[in-house]
């Protein structure tokens, strides 16, 4: 094309004088890529830097805290005399006379509140009653009830309206009525005085005429491991403790209650269904776990209570670093096996920590003897107390100052 001498001038100069702007903003573009690329990566740094320096403040705040349990702890074992971490070992029925007495004599751990203890007094009395078994203590004390609701409730059987079962409330809302349920039981207990509840029953019954079966929340293992573990992390929100029972699960087996129990279960069977609701608690946080006096045949000859084995599968195969308690000391599976002295005895050598029952006046002496005796040592108890005292921290107990 035929370009007249003044059309091409300016197309020269157009063309010239836009390759220099072409080229400043191409390397001003450049610049500012360079200096936001730096910018990224600085924030990154700083971003990291500030994530491990979180990282490092949250493990140097548990570290602490673990530090501080350990030493109130310890240092409270240390000041205790023999007598008084036997004494801890027995979590006991309120004896119908000398109450405030055999709390001191004895150094019991706690008291059970059943039915009885309930009967004829209001909430005011209650709280009152259970101030007064606290300032009798030398080392602050457990107070439970197992306040399960349904066939089997304690504080709930003076008020106007009972606690229902955990079966009738899942059956009638879900888990929002039971975890409902579970808040209000924690309130009530709580005000009274009473820090540890002993539930929730971890039990799988398929019979629905088996003795357990209506203190369940006659579910499948799924959904009973679903409840246990909810029910522990809302008991824990409100600082009440925990007891899943009765490990290693009831089945449709009758009522240790009344007779020796022998259950022929396989060990594979506990573990495909039975162990699942006791996983899920021990892994919400639960306590405690309580041990049936039932004999697992297939897995030992004596009731569970008092069997190394059964303590064994808790520690090594759930992986329980908590508490563990006996089944009620006065109940036929274990009374009529064994004297409730060598029972007690027995229940120490297998690894367990705490002792249901109300035979302690004739219990801790038989035990202070086999420690004299070198039978049982004495840093065997301690380990018991140690967790013992841990949970007793754990619920706010122990402190500084106590």
């Amino acid at each position: 094309m035929y370009l007249r001498p003044d059309k091409w001038y300016n197309e020269k100069v157009m063309r010239n004088s836009i390759n220099p702007l072409v080229f400043y903003l191409f390397f001003f573009l450049v610049i500012v890529g360079l200096i936001f690329s730096d910018y990224q990566q600085h924030r990154q740094v700083e971003v990291q830097a500030e994530k491990e320096v979180q990282v490092e403040k949250t493990e140097t705040t548990i570290e602490t805290s673990e530090g501080e349990e350990n030493k109130v702890i310890e240092d409270r074992l240390g000041t205790m005399t023999l007598e008084e971490k036997v004494g801890q070992l027995f979590w006991a029925r309120v004896p119908s006379d000398h109450q405030i007495e055999d709390l001191q004599s004895y150094h019991l751990s706690g008291y059970i509140l059943f039915g009885r203890d309930f009967e004829g007094r209001t909430i005011d009395d209650m709280k009152a009653l259970t101030k007064d078994y606290q300032a009798a203590a030398k080392i602050p004390l457990l107070i439970g009830s197992d306040e399960e609701g349904g066939t089997v409730t304690r504080i709930s059987s003076i008020l106007e309206t009972p606690f229902q079962s955990p079966m009738a409330l899942y059956q009638r809302g879900g888990m929002e009525a039971v975890l409902s349920d579970t808040k209000q039981k924690a309130e009530l207990l709580k005000s009274v005085g009473i820090n540890a509840g002993l539930f929730p029953v971890a039990d799988l019954a398929r019979d629905q005429s088996a003795f357990i079966y209506d203190r369940t929340i006659g579910q499948d293992a799924q959904i009973t491991a679903s409840y246990v573990q909810q029910v522990v992390e809302e008991l824990k929100k409100s600082k009440v403790g925990s007891t899943l029972k009765h490990f290693p699960g009831y089945g449709d087996n009758g009522d240790s209650h009344t007779a020796i129990i022998q259950d022929n279960r396989s060990l594979d069977e506990l573990r495909q269904a039975d162990f699942l609701p006791f996983q899920a608690g021990i892994d919400a946080g639960a306590d405690s776990v309580l041990v049936s006096h039932n004999i697992l045949s297939k897995i030992d000859t004596v009731p569970s209570s008092i069997s190394p084995k059964i303590t064994e599968l808790l520690w090594k195969e759930l992986h329980f670093k908590g508490v563990i308690m006996t089944d009620d000391f006065d109940m036929a599976g274990i009374a009529d096996f064994v004297s409730q002295e060598e029972a007690a005895f027995q229940v120490i050598l297998a690894g367990n920590d705490l002792i249901l029952g109300s035979s302690y006046q004739t219990q801790i002496p038989y035990l202070l003897k086999k420690i004299s005796s070198g039978e049982l040592t004495e840093e065997r108890i301690d380990e018991s107390v140690r967790r013992i005292l841990t949970w007793k921290y754990d619920l706010g107990l122990l402190g500084v100052s106590q």
